[in-house]
């Protein structure tokens, strides 16, 4: 399976923000939409990712507060990315190894989406449910073998 099936399951909606926004805005946005994270845009290019750890992490060293930052303040300036035709196979152990829980997808330099480690664990687990009703229609349909009586 590859990054481009989750994408299409997935549907086109990219949230994404300007780097020059306020935090403040962009906590408001991740939560009314409830997503964990926003593609920091600037001039048509992925310049960064926002997610929850950095708002975390930011909260934490300010004493609770975002007043007065923007979110090139805190971004993820050098977030991992894949393409849409990276094999699942491939983004899972880069996930987890660089606890990355959104990743973008680029088409070069274009932003195509953004998965998440939901994502990606839901495409595995549909994989395998479908994996699994194959194959016991499969063995329910076995074809009986006559038993041999010579002994």
């Amino acid at each position: 399976m590859k990054v481009s099936d989750i994408l299409r399951v997935k549907g086109g909606t990219l949230y994404t923000v300007s780097p020059e926004e306020k935090l403040s805005h962009a906590i408001e946005t991740m939560a009314e939409f409830d997503i964990g994270s926003l593609a920091v845009m600037e001039n048509g290019q992925l310049v960064g990712m926002l997610t929850f750890r950095e708002v975390i992490k930011t909260l934490a060293r300010n004493a609770g507060t975002v007043a007065g930052k923007t979110v090139d303040k805190v971004m993820d300036r050098n977030p991992s990315t894949c393409t849409p035709e990276t094999e699942l196979e491939q983004v899972r152990p880069l996930m987890l190894e660089s606890h990355t829980r959104y990743m973008p997808v680029m088409d070069g330099k274009m932003l195509m989406g953004v998965i998440s480690f939901y994502d990606v664990a839901k495409a595995i687990v549909d994989t395998q449910n479908f994996e699994n009703k194959m194959l016991k229609a499969y063995i329910r349909e076995w074809p009986e073998q006559e038993v041999d009586e010579k002994s």
